[in-house]
């Protein structure tokens, strides 16, 4: 098959053998010495010339190698001198690669050496070049994901970072979620003009809700403006702030302010009405046969129609009822203690119940005084609730029944979609939980009651210097109380004609 023949070290060889280990290790093709090897030729090596050598010619020598399944492999190396010194260059590992393909490495390191160049400088200098190709590929990938970064992105940014509100940024995140985000969320902000923000309110707009498109314009002013000034999001905006350039009026019906200061004050035929309404549901369903309850509307909730009586009696705000526990209620004493942390303001609060508004509470803990909270959230099957209900539950409740007011396709799911609470048959227009509040303020000041007594009832930031509010503390609790009975004496005999 081949022969073993003592050689001279020559080019090609392994240097630093010594050369009768070189003379029994150099193994040639059967030809003899000159020839080349063959493909056959290779695969013919039994493993028991493992760590012989087999010369190709013209430099390039071969280990031979035997795996511990007792395959044969052959790691090929091309040898020269440079610089006074024998180097030998990797040309690869047969049968991985094939013989042709190790000779063709070897004529292209030895066509550097002619030039004058390294082969292993030259492998060093390819593999620095690729690096550094795959680098700038990272780096240009992660510019251009720079660049394409989307509004989503840097809206979460500033809700984590930029903007701080006393629900944790839930309304604000709930209305971006619901408004802007399914429109232009995904779009890079680079690519965000203001026919995107016009876009994203023509679509409140076109929903009848003014107010909502004022208040959704004004924080996307807020968070542009915010981007504005900081990286990477202000080298995104490279045609400039995107809402500098929409006016809200424009986009709205002529006329409209969103802004104006609700009004609405419930008369006295209107609260009548309102009671009359909820005791007319409440009978007609509990008239209705067992097995035609389907047929017949549900009432307004009892715990739903209990809060805007309290709203009215207390001038509270529906959101901090909503948020009540028991544990601060004193049927007995006839006072609701509101905490800061539920209080629009952010101060302790004392409500002092007057004989309606207790009557209100106590027929409400027949209904959830089992539970932590006044107002419950719908527990689990077989679980006590663990919180309250979403503070904007009963305006919802209010609103499904003044659809003449909305401007919706159709009934949401599970919502009721009807004008059974429109008063006064719509011509003083919606009316909402919150109007009950200044209802019940307004018929305070009929009643003689101080602004700054019914301030105090509502729980308002006072006015005056910060010296007085820092040394002045009376708490006016006869005074409110006083005022408080006066209310619910009122609402009593006007509910009673």
């Amino acid at each position: 098959m081949c022969r073993k023949m003592p050689v001279k070290p020559a080019s090609g060889i392994p240097l630093g053998i010594p050369l009768e280990m070189l003379m029994a290790m150099t193994r040639y093709p059967k030809q003899g010495k000159g020839s080349r090897w063959t493909e056959l030729g290779l695969k013919a090596i039994p493993p028991s010339w493992k760590g012989d050598y087999v010369a190709d010619g013209e430099g390039l020598t071969g280990e031979v190698r035997v795996a511990s399944d007792g395959r044969v492999s052959i790691s090929f190396k091309y040898g020269y001198k440079w610089r006074g010194a024998g180097v030998k260059h990797y040309c690869g590992t047969w049968p991985d690669v094939t013989l042709a393909g190790v000779r063709a490495e070897r004529d292209r390191a030895r066509a550097l050496v002619k030039t004058g160049v390294s082969p292993g400088d030259a492998k060093r200098a390819a593999k620095i070049e690729a690096q550094a190709t795959v680098e700038a590929t990272i780096a240009e990938a992660a510019r251009q994901q720079a660049e394409d970064l989307p509004l989503r992105s840097m809206f979460e940014a500033w809700l984590r970072d930029g903007v701080k509100r006393a629900d944790n940024n839930a309304e604000l995140q709930r209305s971006f979620e619901k408004d802007v985000l399914p429109l232009i969320g995904d779009k890079p902000v680079r690519r965000v003009d203001e026919g995107d923000i016009r876009a994203v309110l023509r679509a409140v707009i076109g929903r009848g809700t003014y107010r909502m498109a004022s208040r959704v314009y004004a924080d996307m002013v807020q968070l542009f403006a915010w981007a504005e000034a900081r990286k990477p999001w202000r080298a995104l905006m490279v045609e400039g702030n995107p809402t500098k350039l929409v006016e809200l009026t424009k986009l709205l019906p002529h006329g409209c302010d969103p802004d104006a200061e609700r009004d609405r004050v419930l008369s006295a035929d209107e609260l009548r009405e309102l009671r009359a309404k909820l005791a007319a549901m409440e009978a007609a369903y509990a008239a209705a046969p067992a097995g035609a309850k389907y047929d017949v509307d549900r009432p307004v909730k009892k715990e739903t129609q209990l809060a805007l009586w309290i709203c009215l009696g207390t001038l509270c705000r529906i959101g901090e009822l909503l948020k009540a526990r028991w544990e601060h209620v004193n049927l007995t004493a006839g006072e609701w203690f509101v905490p800061a942390e539920n209080t629009k303001t952010g101060v302790n609060w004392k409500v002092y119940l007057s004989p309606f508004a207790r009557r209100q509470f106590t027929a409400l803990h027949e209904l959830t005084g089992d539970t932590a909270f006044c107002f419950p959230a719908r527990a689990a099957r077989g679980n006590a609730p663990t919180d309250h209900v979403c503070v904007k539950s009963v305006s919802k409740q209010i609103g499904d029944r003044q659809m003449q007011f909305k401007n919706r396709a159709g009934p949401l799911k599970n919502r009721k979609h009807d004008n059974s609470l429109t008063l006064s048959g719509g011509r003083a227009g919606a009316w909402t939980p919150h109007d009950l509040r200044r209802t019940g303020a307004t018929m305070m000041q009929q009643l003689g009651v101080s602004l700054d007594l019914i301030d105090r009832c509502q729980n308002h930031v006072m006015a005056g210097s910060r010296v007085r509010r820092a040394y002045l503390h009376h708490d006016y609790a006869a005074e409110k109380r006083e005022a408080w009975a006066k209310l619910g004496e009122r609402i009593e005999v006007l509910l009673a004609d």
